[in-house]
């Protein structure tokens, strides 16, 4: 008996009332214990005299009933002092269920949440095919635990759907060569994963035959001194390094790659530990002249800008330096907030460096995203996500790789004006509204009463200039023509 004890598993309540009483009730029903559940018992009252029979069966009763509290008590310690009637197990179990089962307008809503977390479910790119499918069977467990009707066909169908792109031959196939209204979600789960694991074979041979193609390019030699080996069976000569020419400086001793004088035009970042100086990447595109134009930059350690007139405020007396990638030293003059209007949208973007030697405004990765942008770089295209505000521009990759935002200032901002119109002379007003009616039909109208709220009409001294030029009449065609062609 004790090693049964000790190899029993209780199930704990996690407030999942439904998935947690099937298991309950399973272990009970195994230990032959469910009907202290389903039926429970009852003692007497006190007055009432019981024969040795039904003694015997009530103190039966009571004895197997401990066991029942003893796993409902284990497995229900994080409520257990919820429970205000603990006599015996049946209260225990229908306490529970009227506190955790919740009634029909409970159920009803949480199927509707569940419909919809089932709906929006999709395969993640980095997620394997057991995973997916534990993540989905999780939500279709527990709608059928909530009485939604949950069918294999249903489960399959929706599993093809919200598969990644890469399964897309593989969803066709399956559904050409088997019947999806009769194929069993373990069967649909066996096949995917067998060609999940022939799409993993495929991935490491491509690896292996990458990183050997990278041993024989180190392998090679580049420039002038290289020992080739000529016919077949010859022995090879030991490298010398020393006599390789390169192609770049023409010395001696190493290749074009490492030569020390080549000059790297790639944006980079450098750091020294004697000067605390900020960092930049150095930029220059002599087609870009707009004042307005910011590069997207995740080599730069901070915004810049060299325009001051741009700034809405500016603090002259931070002074600091940068240092650009070809080793030359910029002076910043002063730190501010400037306003960028993007799609519309007005924008603060702060700390920004006034530097004067730039020609080019920078905007720093790494800022933004401490100010909690999401910046995505895809297909070409640069995409700036407002936590609060959602996407705020996109930038398409220009011909020298480089990703520009065109935005306005507040100092090219053109201030809109509205004018309004008015008229004191209510019957020119009058005779506007009624589409150049004229005054005397205006006068029958209140004279007759057939316009409520229609004022005194009064005819104004001066003509409406539309109603003149209106009535106006062409010209005659001349009958006869004033002069005729000679030839």
């Amino acid at each position: 008996m004790s090693d049964d004890k000790t190899l029993t598993k209780i199930p704990h309540f996690d407030g999942h009332y439904d998935h947690w009483s099937e298991l309950m009730e399973n272990l009970l029903r195994a230990k032959g214990l469910w009907s202290l559940i389903e039926n429970g018992f009852e003692e007497p009252k006190q007055e009432t005299r019981l024969t040795e029979a039904q003694q015997a069966q009530l103190d039966d009763a009571k004895t197997k009933d401990h066991p029942v509290k003893h796993y409902l008590f284990q497995a229900i310690d994080t409520v257990f002092e919820q429970i205000l009637d603990r006599r015996t197990a049946k209260i225990v179990w229908d306490s529970l269920k009227k506190k955790f089962g919740g009634n029909l307008k409970v159920k009803k809503s949480l199927l509707n949440a569940l419909r919809r977390e089932f709906e929006v479910l999709e395969m993640k790119r980095d997620e394997t095919i057991t995973e997916y499918f534990a993540r989905v069977m999780v939500v279709a467990n527990k709608m059928r635990s909530n009485g939604e009707e949950m069918t294999d066909t249903k489960i399959v169908e929706k599993i093809l759907r919200t598969l990644t792109d890469k399964f897309t031959y593989v969803c066709v196939s399956i559904e050409e060569s088997k019947d999806i209204e009769t194929m069993s979600v373990d069967e649909l789960q066996s096949t995917l994963v067998v060609h999940e694991q022939k799409f993993r074979r495929v991935h490491r041979e491509d690896e292996d035959q990458v990183l050997k193609i990278e041993g024989r390019s180190n392998s090679t030699s580049r420039g002038r001194g290289s020992y080739r080996g000529r016919g077949r069976g010859r022995g090879r000569a030991v490298f010398n390094k020393a006599t390789v020419e390169c192609y770049k400086c023409h010395d001696l001793g190493h290749f074009q790659y490492e030569c020390p004088n080549s000059s790297k035009e790639a944006n980079y970042a450098e750091l020294e530990e004697e000067d605390e100086l900020l960092l930049m990447a150095y930029v220059e595109l002599h087609e870009t002249s707009r004042s307005d134009a910011w590069f997207v930059d995740s080599g730069c350690s901070n915004h810049m800008c060299g325009n001051s007139k741009m700034f809405s405020s500016l603090d002259t007396d931070f002074t600091h330096s940068v240092k650009l990638g070809n080793n030359t030293r910029m002076k910043v003059t002063g730190k501010g907030v400037i306003k960028l209007f993007l799609q519309g949208v007005c924008y603060t973007v702060s700390d920004v460096y006034c530097v004067p030697e730039l020609k080019n405004n920078l905007l720093s990765v790494g800022q933004l995203q401490e100010k909690g942008v999401a910046i995505l770089f895809k297909d070409g295209v640069c995409s700036l996500y407002h936590p609060l505000k959602g996407k705020m521009a996109e930038s398409v990759m220009s011909a020298n790789r480089m990703f520009i935002l065109l935005g306005e200032t507040p100092t090219t901002v053109v201030n809109e004006n509205c004018f309004q119109v008015g008229s004191t002379d209510e019957s020119i007003l009058w005779h506007n509204r009624y589409g150049h009616l004229s005054y005397k039909g205006l006068h029958t109208l209140t004279d007759k009463n057939m316009v409520f709220g229609l004022p005194k009409i009064s005819t104004p001294t001066s003509p409406c200039e539309a109603c003149v030029k209106g009535k106006q009449h062409r010209n005659p065609i001349p009958k006869r023509s004033n002069w005729r062609a000679t030839e």
